[in-house]
């Protein structure tokens, strides 16, 4: 018989309680539990990184005037991204986390063959929003499923992991775009979507048991919902601790919006190279995960998470100040260590802030990771695509985004914990 995992809460260091399963087919074990969830994270991941180098080629194919409207191509996926968050957790506690995220992958590949087929900006535009709304659904079902099987430190744990694999792939998907574009056009990054996409889908169904505990199945009622949201957004920790993770993904996505005008074309002109460069980064990023999935466990998910946004801050401090000092053109190596040491700590903080979130709210797992999920990837979307757009041919803008975004993550850790932080206590999860 297989079982499905829980742990403690906040403190817990992997003591766990066995819930019978509800399907003979053995479960995947941990590495291929973790390969498969971090797997759905990357799909994510790639269908934003691995368009960045194509950028030039669109501009010029689909005779693009503004260089900055690109950005749009990132805006109007995470716009579809965050809005479908909102429906696949309330129906996946209806009709279960397997048949729900099958009709999210299935509008995912409608969404990449209408960006295969594109030939106009609008309609690239549109295949993209459809991408998201498709692949919203692995977003909420990936914290779901992990959810479902553990809580506290152990799911942080499991989420850091799963985000070291989400981190790893932007080394090298800008470097796969920049092949498709060797080898033929942008329009093939597309069909390496599609590809993907068809394997999660088969690799999903064959090795995945349905996660959603019996007791927690829920009939459709709007009420429950409505409930269910009202939860979310007045459990202290959760809002809280989405709003902080909500503020400093946006300045990951000011980031991702301006990384190619910044390292490829304007300030620092590497051309070719730009792929290594964004490569180098993402690394230090996966480094800070893996270190996070073997720290957090002894540490806690609040001494982790409150080091990593204070240090995130300083060293936002200091990005803003170098800026200025160079007149927005500080040498590429002085500038590159600054933004990997600040990514570097939004890797121990971003993954506990997530778990932190979900941690009291099990019992409405599904509906709580939509909830969460629209709410911080509309607001992290909203932000990254201001600090893109006040690209200016400097890094100013950027520093503005970490240290500004960063101080209003911090202020609401402080509000969210009582102004006392590093403290590890007890939540009493919603059962």
């Amino acid at each position: 018989m297989s079982f499905i995992k829980t742990t403690n809460a906040d403190t817990a260091t992997g003591t766990t309680a066995a819930r019978p399963a509800r399907r003979a087919t053995p479960e995947p074990g941990f590495v291929e539990f973790v390969g498969l969830i971090a797997f759905m994270m990357a799909l994510i991941s790639l269908s934003i990184d691995n368009l960045l180098p194509a950028f030039g080629a669109i501009q010029a194919d689909l005779g693009i005037a503004d260089p900055n409207a690109l950005q749009y191509v990132l805006t109007a996926y995470m716009a579809g991204f965050g809005v479908m968050q909102l429906v696949y957790g309330p129906v996946s506690d209806v009709i279960g986390r397997r048949p729900t995220l099958m009709i999210g992958l299935s509008v995912y590949c409608v969404g990449s063959v209408l960006a295969i087929a594109a030939h106009g900006f609008e309609w690239l535009l549109v295949a993209r929003a459809v991408q998201g709304m498709g692949a919203a659904a692995a977003r909420v079902l990936t914290v779901t499923i992990v959810r479902d099987r553990f809580s506290g430190r152990e799911m942080a744990r499991v989420m850091s992991l799963t985000m070291m694999v989400f981190i790893i792939v932007p080394i090298f998907a800008p470097a796969i775009g920049q092949l498709f574009l060797f080898v033929g056009s942008w329009h093939m990054i597309f069909v390496s979507m599609l590809g993907l996409a068809l394997v999660q889908i088969v690799w999903f169904n064959r090795r995945m048991p349905e996660t959603l505990h019996p007791e927690y199945r829920r009939p459709f009622s709007v009420a429950r919902i409505r409930d269910g949201v009202r939860t979310c957004v007045t459990t202290r920790v959760s809002i809280g601790y989405a709003t902080a993770m909500g503020l400093m993904m946006g300045s990951l996505m000011g980031y991702l919006g301006s990384s190619q005008a910044i390292f490829e074309v304007d300030v620092y002109a590497l051309g070719p190279m730009f792929p290594m460069a964004f490569g180098l980064i993402a690394m230090v990023m996966g480094f800070a995960s893996f270190l996070n999935s073997r720290l957090v466990r002894r540490l806690g998910m609040r001494r982790m998470s409150h080091t990593g946004i204070c240090g995130f801050v300083a060293v936002g401090a200091v990005q803003l100040a170098l800026a200025f000092a160079f007149d927005g053109r500080p040498p590429l190596f002085l500038f590159g260590v600054v933004l990997a040491a600040n990514m570097f700590l939004f890797s121990l903080t971003v993954p506990n802030f997530n778990a932190m979130a979900m941690e009291p709210l099990g019992a409405i797992a599904g509906t709580a990771s939509s909830v969460i999920g629209s709410y911080t990837t509309i607001a992290s979307a909203a932000l990254g695509a201001l600090v893109g757009q006040a690209f200016d041919g400097t890094v100013v803008p950027l520093g503005f985004g970490y240290f500004g975004l960063g101080a209003c993550a911090l202020l609401v850790v402080l509000w969210t914990e009582r102004f006392r932080l590093f403290v590890p206590h007890h939540p009493d999860p919603v059962r």
